[in-house]
């Protein structure tokens, strides 16, 4: 185990290495008694955290303040650009660096590919990426990491079925790339074909040791997963709402369908309809502590960069 990790800002998953996920996930492990107010910490007394939220989020966004608030820390921001200054024509560089100087690390969400990694280039803080359009969405895959492993046991020798919108869906975009740093991974890619995965994801796995296979069929593989990582169909994300209402409800994951499997579910949240709601009450269900896992993780991210990057 590493005893310190080495990124000043978390952008994408693609700079990881094994270790420094294996950093987060034991320090998150370490911090579960706070998450869960069985104990109280005093790591991040003092330090403020400023949240740039561009886009809507309700999990990422309050998990943030959760965590920095278990630490004893405080949170300033804000959560739609209407209520920046950006909304006057301030530009987003200016909005960072004004932040910058209230700040001891900066989380963003923005609807548009590559504004974290922008403004980590211009601010001396830690840069937290909460999602950026299409692209990555980092912490989302260390707290899935986080559950796959207390679930199962093991990240390694994982069979993994990644359904609904591959193509939009950031999430699985890097929870695919995190998913090359473990050994005897095997990915099963279940989307209609108008939402498969990019491309340039598949380029990525082919450079790596992970098995995947693309399927429109959830049945046909369903005796062979640990887990199926369940997706949403962003209607946010169509141009013309026709071409969602097509494929709208395409996968669902029901009771009936997983009696007698091994699997779990999980999915990012929110759920519309792919997961009908008497999967709730079973043993199958991951979801919703998949989403309180979201505490101790992004505990373990702000601690780390916060107490390696002081100002």
């Amino acid at each position: 185990m590493i005893s310190i990790f080495r990124l000043k800002d978390i952008i994408s998953i693609k700079d990881f290495e094994r270790e420094d996920i294996e950093y987060i996930l034991n320090e998150a492990s370490k911090l579960e008694n706070i998450a869960k107010s069985k104990e109280i910490s005093t790591e991040l007394k003092g330090k403020l955290l400023g949240l740039m939220f561009f886009e809507p989020s309700t999990r990422t966004k309050m998990s943030f303040e959760t965590a920095m608030k278990r630490l004893n820390g405080e949170c300033i921001g804000f959560e739609n650009s209407g209520s920046s200054s950006v909304s006057k024509g301030e530009s987003i560089a200016d909005t960072a660096k004004m932040f910058e100087g209230y700040c001891d690390a900066l989380v963003i969400r923005h609807e548009l590919e590559g504004v974290s990694k922008f403004i980590s280039d211009i601010v001396d803080i830690p840069v937290i990426n909460a999602g950026d359009g299409a692209g990555q969405h980092p912490t989302q895959t260390l707290l899935d990491l986080y559950t796959i492993k207390n679930e199962i046991g093991s990240i390694d020798n994982l069979k993994i079925a990644l359904i609904g919108d591959l193509k939009f869906g950031r999430t699985v975009h890097s929870l695919s790339n995190a998913l090359t740093l473990f050994d005897n991974v095997k990915i099963y890619l279940v989307s209609p074909k108008e939402l498969k995965m990019p491309q340039e994801i598949l380029i990525d796995l082919n450079k790596t040791k992970v098995e995947y296979e693309e399927v429109d069929n959830i049945e046909s593989i369903i005796d062979d997963v640990d887990v199926l990582y369940v997706t949403r169909i962003q209607k946010e994300r169509f141009a013309d709402v026709d071409d969602y209402q097509k494929i709208k409800g395409a996968y669902i994951i029901n009771k009936k369908m997983l009696e007698g499997k091994d699997a779990i579910v999980m999915h990012p949240l929110p759920r519309i309809d792919e997961i009908d709601t008497d999967v709730d009450d079973t043993k199958y269900n991951k979801y919703f502590t998949q989403a309180a896992n979201a505490v101790p993780i992004r505990m373990a991210i702000l601690k780390t960069l916060i107490k390696n990057n002081p100002k």
